[in-house]
């Protein structure tokens, strides 16, 4: 709205243009001062200036879209083309790198073998150059072959003969040939040949040829001595044989210096007495019809043989360039174009004048392909030419001819359009319909925000002009002005960053040094904590040596120095101790190897130490910078980095991601430097660093495995627990592959349900092997009336009477516990091993698809009953520190463990029943079934989801298709009774709720255990009595181990447990809500029943320090339950209706 003051017009006339002045006039009330009577006039003025204003918005908007249409494509086409650009400039120098130390290695591999060859020559007394013979020549040759990567190597001797030697050089090739022939023919398996034949083929006189062609056209040769006077270079010895048999040529004696080639490279070597290079192509001649073949391009190399100062002789080697190129074995190396230069020219044979110093190769990981003795490159990619020089011999060019070319060759190397053909997308034009689209769509939300915006306006300014006429007829003039200038002061900004600083002593140490140029990699496992805390140590170290074991060596194959693991955190640093200009590409290519390494092995680990290993990841940070490194002295010195560096390299991983390689703007600049920023992609968002501020990051981008894509499902945090073997917790090797049978895709394609399986028979198939090794013979079929037995046992009465107080353990029996000692080696057989799997499969099959009650939290159960009975088997040494079974006193571990450990039976018993102890759950609790009167609450009457499972499980068990099993398990009528006495007795235990039989238990656990001395029958001081109670806690510790674990496994499980409760009252079988009394209730569930348990545990004495484990992990849940448990179950309530809202 105008000002009044800027007004000029007639308000009269605008007033009773709007009617305004009529209604004032009729109130009676005081005239209006023309400002009143603006606001119609500036609306419509404005409405205009609006209309305007929105057709060249519009316009504005079309020429954005076309301009930002047209800009889009070209930018993402020239995007496509920087990462071609980029991309193919680190293959090429990757290329050329290569290639340069390919061509070193062989002329030093030659110049080594010419030092060995001159030294064998001189070592013979009676022989004397050219007359010299090298034994296992063939051999010899065929390791330098290996050594410079040649598959079809041509490595020949060829010493000087000199006039006054010709006839006894004949008589030493008729002499000598044959043997050294024999020696070849035996190292050299494929060549079928004899002696014979190659001396039929052989030519004794040095000797060249004349070609010709006869009156057919066939390509002919004549073989004519070699005309003295003057030295001559005979072909002598040569690897290998069968390429010199089917040549056109006649074997030895032929003379290398008619080749014009090879004399000029003679020619050199002679002055300079160092090595040359020449290349040859000829058109390959088949022998039989005189055709010229296809053309090859080859080098001879020539490496001179000295002593005593003077040229004796020369190696020649042929170098086949098509072998070299495809010998590269470079990832992703497809479709370059490599063109070899030579200074000098390159002659393709004495009848062929052609004449050139190019020479073009297709390169490709697959195929190499000869393009032609010409630059084939694409000139349209002359810019982006990688270039290395790749032979350059030091010469002193002094002594030679003006007219005498030495060669120096250059590989240039070229992309083609099929390489830039993968780099070009559908994007831009992808890109740019977006473009189109969003302003389309923007233009319709323009339109639609407009007719609301205007309709609004409208109603605003009614209400406008009648605040107006208010505000006027109450405030003067200036003051309403004032009111509507509206001057706004905003509060002054204030500084809130406030820098850290911080301070550290400074000491002197003898060994240290500043790096100015390293690059530090932390990689920390994340997920770690949690896992650790449901593992035995023995697990977390097997874990933590097998990565570091791994990371150790891909450090050494990249040529990264380890500093040091502190705790599940891995550090490690290039350039230094010794300077390395590549130390940034080193380290990214060592942290991308880590973090596929990582995932294969923990895939590979899963069965071992369970499935939710292969949950774990690796969250790594890289920084480049200088660092203060040395020897830190004291009690246990060790090698240590200290400095900005490192503490910026840890941020780097703390503030990474999972699976993901974070790395600072200072090694990002680096690997742009050397042309690798196709490596690295920039993080969104930029990161607070703590002392430092913001900083801009990067992603390190990591390529994907070959062969299988491993897909996993949603992370959650770990909820499963295992433990080493009870036979022999010392055997290692044994329980870390226990997959082998399995390569990454078969795990990797399997359910999670398949992997808990696969565990589960792990688990048991150990014991089982105790249980046979302890009986001393093989396993043989159950006994006919033994099978009677099984027929007849638990019928007749439910399974809850079949409860007995004390069960009656087998007693200790030293020969049958040391025979479990190398229980490893006992075969159960594949019989029983199919049905133990087949078994398990088909119980994880019966568990009800519950949050809570499932076969994932069986398997969890299973975990911690394998983890306790295995701190039983292993004794506590006094300093907390873990003894395997064989090296202490067997009677003593057994009076320890009160008879547990004498029995394998038993122990496969309680694991047997943590497998099958919820099998068949509903998910609602007995009370609810006997409520309901489920046809299994008719027939129990009481613990009805226990009895069940122990029914089912049994009556599976004892079906025709596991008697191969059974008979592992039991072999008498005491042994079936004593494992039907323990499964029933452990799965019932799992009723907690039952009151009568929980004061059954309370009762004997402090008849037997306590400190005061009680009258008693004198049983339930028995060791069996102990046995027995202490089994019946060791499960229901297990049955609710989640409390007594890592705080993220009990937030995990006891969630699954509300969603299943809560799920049940939603569904009408339950009488309350849970939520309402869940808070509450889990605190009451700590001390009152789970707290009490561990102290239990703790003091029973069996357990060692697992049991102040799990005690000091129960008190420190209950606090943090306390804490912010009301929250939690508010958090609770919203998944539940989000899941259900996502479910319909």
């Amino acid at each position: 709205m105008s000002k009044a003051s800027s007004y000029t017009g007639d308000w009269s006339t605008t007033g009773s243009n709007t009617g305004m002045s009529q209604n004032d006039s009729s109130t009676g009330g005081d005239s209006p001062e023309p400002g009143d009577y603006m606001a119609p006039a500036v609306a419509n003025q404005e409405e205009r200036a609006v209309a305007r204003s929105k057709i060249l918005v519009f316009l504005v908007l079309l020429l954005a879209v076309c301009g930002a249409a047209t800009a889009t494509y070209l930018l993402m086409e020239n995007q496509e083309r920087n990462d071609f650009e980029a991309a193919f400039a680190g293959l090429g120098s990757e290329v050329s790198t290569v290639a340069g130390q390919n061509v070193d290695q062989i002329y030093r591999a030659l110049d080594t073998y010419s030092v060995i060859i001159s030294s064998e020559a001189t070592a013979d007394p009676n022989a004397s150059w050219p007359f010299v013979t090298i034994p296992n020549y063939s051999l010899k040759s065929q390791k330098i072959a290996e050594l410079v990567g040649l598959e079809s190597p041509d490595i020949a001797i060829c010493p000087i003969v000199n006039e006054e030697d010709r006839e006894k050089w004949t008589s030493f090739v008729l002499e000598s040939a044959p043997i050294w022939y024999q020696e070849s023919l035996d190292n050299e398996k494929e060549n079928k040949f004899t002696v014979e034949q190659l001396m039929n083929r052989t030519t004794p006189f040095v000797h060249h040829y004349e070609f010709y062609y006869d009156e057919d056209g066939i390509l002919q040769q004549n073989i004519k001595p070699v005309p003295w006077p003057g030295p001559v270079l005979p072909n002598w010895q040569t690897f290998p044989l069968e390429n010199n048999i089917d040549l056109f040529f006649t074997l030895r004696s032929l003379d290398m210096l008619t080749f014009q080639e090879v004399a000029n490279q003679f020619r050199i070597t002679n002055l300079t007495l160092a090595p040359s290079i020449s290349f040859i192509a000829i058109f390959n001649t088949d022998p039989e019809v005189g055709e010229l073949g296809e053309l090859l391009v080859d080098s001879n190399i020539v490496q001179p043989l000295i002593e005593d100062g003077n040229l004796v002789g020369v190696i020649l080697l042929k170098l086949p360039w098509l072998e070299f190129f495809q010998n590269l074995n470079i990832d992703g190396l497809s479709d370059t174009v490599a063109v070899l230069r030579s200074s000098c020219d390159i002659g393709i044979g004495s009848d062929f004048n052609t004449q050139t110093n190019e020479l073009s190769f297709l390169v490709d990981s697959s195929e190499t392909v000869f393009l032609g003795l010409q630059d084939a490159h694409n000139p349209k990619y002359d810019a982006l030419v990688v270039s290395r020089v790749v032979v350059d011999v030091d010469l002193d060019k002094s002594q030679l001819p003006e007219e005498v070319c030495v060669p120096k060759l250059t590989l240039d190397l070229y992309p083609t359009e099929e390489i830039e053909a993968s780099f070009q997308t559908s994007k831009p034009k992808l890109y740019t319909v977006v473009v189109v689209a969003i302003f389309a769509f923007t233009s319709l939300v323009f339109l639609l925000y407009d007719y609301f915006v205007g309709r609004r306006q409208r109603k605003f300014m009614a209400r406008i002009m009648r605040q107006d006429r208010i505000v006027s007829n109450v405030f003067p003039a200036a003051i309403r002005d004032r009111l509507y200038e509206g001057e706004q002061k905003g509060p002054k900004e204030e500084n809130l960053f406030d820098p850290l600083s911080g301070g550290g002593g400074v000491g002197g140490a003898p060994l240290a040094d500043l790096f100015l140029e390293t690059t530090v990699v932390f990689a920390d496992i994340a997920g770690f904590t949690a896992w650790a805390s449901a593992r035995e140590p023995a697990q977390v170290f097997i874990l933590l040596e097998t990565l570091y074991g791994e990371f150790d060596k891909r450090a050494y194959r990249h040529n990264v120095f380890k500093v040091e693991t502190v705790g599940d955190c891995y550090v490690a640093v290039a350039g230094l101790p010794e300077p390395d200009k590549d130390h940034a590409m080193a380290v990214c290519r060592f942290a991308r190897d880590c973090v596929k390494t990582m995932e294969d092995t923990t895939l590979k680990l899963d069965m071992a130490l369970g499935p939710d290993t292969s949950e774990l990841e690796l969250r790594v940070g890289i920084h480049s910078g200088q660092v203060t490194a040395g020897v830190l002295r004291g009690e246990r010195s060790r090698f240590q980095l200290f400095g900005d560096t490192m503490n910026t390299a840890a941020r780097m991983e703390s503030t990474s991601a999972r699976s993901r390689i974070q790395i600072s703007q200072a090694t990002a600049d680096l690997l742009v430097a050397a042309g690798f920023s196709a490596w690295m992609t920039p993080r969104t968002n930029k990161i607070l660093v703590k002392g430092k501020g913001e900083m801009q990051t990067y992603w390190l981008k990591i390529k994907a495995a070959k062969g299988m894509k491993r897909s996993k499902s949603k992370r959650s945090m770990p909820t499963f627990d295992e433990s080493v073997e009870l036979s022999d917790s010392s055997d290692r090797t044994s329980e870390v592959h226990a997959d082998d049978n399995f390569d990454l895709d078969e795990i990797g394609a399997m359910t999670k349900t398949e992997r808990l399986v696969q565990w589960n028979v792990e688990v048991l198939s150990p014991l089982l092997q105790q249980i046979v090794a302890s009986r001393g013979t093989d396993v043989v079929p159950i006994d006919p009336s033994l099978s009677q037995k099984e027929a007849t046992i638990g019928t007749g009465e439910t399974v809850l009477e079949e409860f007995v107080p004390i069960i009656p353990l087998k007693r200790f029996d030293a020969a049958d516990l040391s025979k479990r000692l190398n229980a490893t080696s006992i075969d159960i057989g594949e019989e029983a091993k199919t049905q133990l799997r087949n078994y398990i499969a088909s119980v994880a099959s019966m568990y009800q698809d519950n949050p809570f009650h499932n076969f994932e939290h069986a398997s969890h159960v299973t975990a911690s009953v394998k983890k306790l009975l295995t701190r039983i088997v292993n004794v506590d040494d006094g300093n907390g520190l873990r003894t395997p079974s064989d090296e202490i006193n067997l009677a003593d571990m057994a009076g320890h463990s009160y008879g547990i450990t004498s029995d394998p039976l038993t122990q496969f018993s309680v694991v047997f029943s943590a497998v099958i102890h919820d099998m068949d759950h509903p998910g609602v609790p007995n009370s609810q079934l006997v409520k309901e009167n489920t046809r299994n609450a008719q027939i129990f009457k009481k613990s009805v989801a226990e009895q069940n499972s122990v029914e089912l499980a049994w009556g599976m068990l004892m079906s025709e298709e596991y008697g191969a099993l059974r008979a592992c398990i039991y072999h008498t009528e005491d042994d079936l009774r004593r494992f039907r006495q323990l499964v029933v007795n452990t799965v019932m235990a799992t009723d907690i709720v039952d009151k009568e039989l929980q004061a059954l238990r309370r009762a004997r656990w402090e008849t037997a255990f306590s400190k005061t001395p009680i009258q008693d029958d004198g049983l339930s001081n028995s060791d069996d009595c102990k046995a027995t109670i202490v089994i019946e806690h060791l499960i229901q510790a297990s049955d609710v181990s989640h409390t007594m674990q890592h705080w993220q496994i009990y937030k995990s499980w006891n969630e699954k447990f509300f969603m299943e409760c809560y799920a049940a009252y939603k569904a009408g079988r339950a009488n309350s809500d849970p939520s309402e009394n869940w808070y509450k209730g889990e605190i009451g569930f700590f001390d009152f029943y789970v707290i009490p348990l561990a102290k239990k545990l703790d003091s029973c004495g069996v357990f060692g320090v697992s049991s102040h484990e799990y005690l000091n992990y129960a008190q420190s849940n209950r606090d943090e339950w306390a804490r912010d448990g009301e929250g939690i179950v508010s958090e609770y309530l919203v998944k539940y209706e989000d899941m259900m809202a996502s479910e319909k």
